[in-house]
């Protein structure tokens, strides 16, 4: 089931549900400038198998309104909007996972409407509020520096062929050392969201919105939503220590550690996710496999 679900007023976003209507709801939040379609349909499928999940544009991605430049708004809209897509479809509660921001939005949720989850699942992401220190107290780069360096050409003017390059490297990047990659499979990913969105130049809004009101760190020792961290060692943007520092800045929380996992989810790690997400929901849920 694909829809459209206005938000407020002038901004409405592509929304896609999946599985038995009388499962419990199981909502994927993507992270920054990222479509939907990110959320492999292997992963979204295996899922689905137990549970009614959803998945949605983020506003300024994919299918959904593009209008920043008219209607900014702070990063904590974002979370709003996950939300308001749970309203629309009947949902009051829901299990919720999140990648890259949307693990902060998931931890933002937890903290300011945690009555609205059965449970949360936080990857590719550190607490809100930054990174720990290193083990002798000094400051701890958050990405790598190289990475940097590369995104701070995101925006420049190229053809759909250059874009559709650019953004496999940044996929290279961030798929890590470890696990091969393939640049086919991103390839077909990204065509298919350039056909999705009707347009091939680089979401960038969420760059340029206000994060201020995400950091809600300190708060994070009292929230009692049970929760998933999956910690991603090859990660270029989230050191293994933020997600274990994560993980203990929360009273109920689990760490799972996936081998080799990147920034991103190819192919090769989605049965590994899949598992570990389905095994915490279950658990939280009282329900087996």
């Amino acid at each position: 089931m694909e829809r459209f679900i206005e938000v407020s007023e002038g901004i409405s976003l592509w929304v896609e549900a999946r599985g038995p209507a009388s499962a419990p709801a199981l909502l994927l939040i993507m992270g920054a400038n990222a479509s939907g379609l990110a959320w492999p349909d292997a992963l979204v499928d295996r899922l689905a198998q137990d549970y009614r999940v959803i998945r949605y544009d983020h506003r300024d991605t994919g299918a959904s309104t593009w209008a920043f430049e008219t209607k900014p708004y702070p990063l904590t809209r974002l979370a709003e909007d996950a939300l308001a897509v749970l309203d629309a479809l009947g949902h009051e509660r829901a299990h919720v996972v999140g990648l890259s921001l949307g693990g902060f939005l998931v931890q933002w949720l937890m903290v300011a409407h945690p009555e609205r989850l059965r449970s949360a699942t936080v990857m590719c992401a550190s607490a809100l509020g930054g990174t720990p220190p290193l083990a002798d107290g000094t400051a701890q780069a958050p990405i790598d520096p190289e990475l940097l360096e590369f995104w701070s050409h995101m925006f420049e003017p190229r053809t759909r062929e250059q874009e559709i390059a650019w953004r496999l490297e940044n996929w290279r990047r961030l798929n890590g050392r470890v696990l091969p990659f393939e640049p086919e499979e991103f390839r077909a990913l990204e065509e298919r969201i350039m056909a999705h969105a009707g347009r091939a130049d680089n979401p960038g809004a969420h760059a340029r919105a206000d994060y201020s009101a995400l950091m809600r760190g300190a708060e994070l020792p009292r929230v009692t939503v049970p929760t998933l961290v999956i910690a991603t060692p090859e990660d270029p943007t989230t050191p293994a220590s933020s997600s274990q520092h994560l993980a203990e800045s929360l009273p109920c929380s689990t760490l799972v550690t996936i081998e080799g996992m990147g920034h991103a989810l190819p192919r090769a790690v989605v049965p590994r996710v899949a598992e570990a997400i389905l095994r915490h929901v279950h658990a939280v849920d009282g329900t087996r496999e």
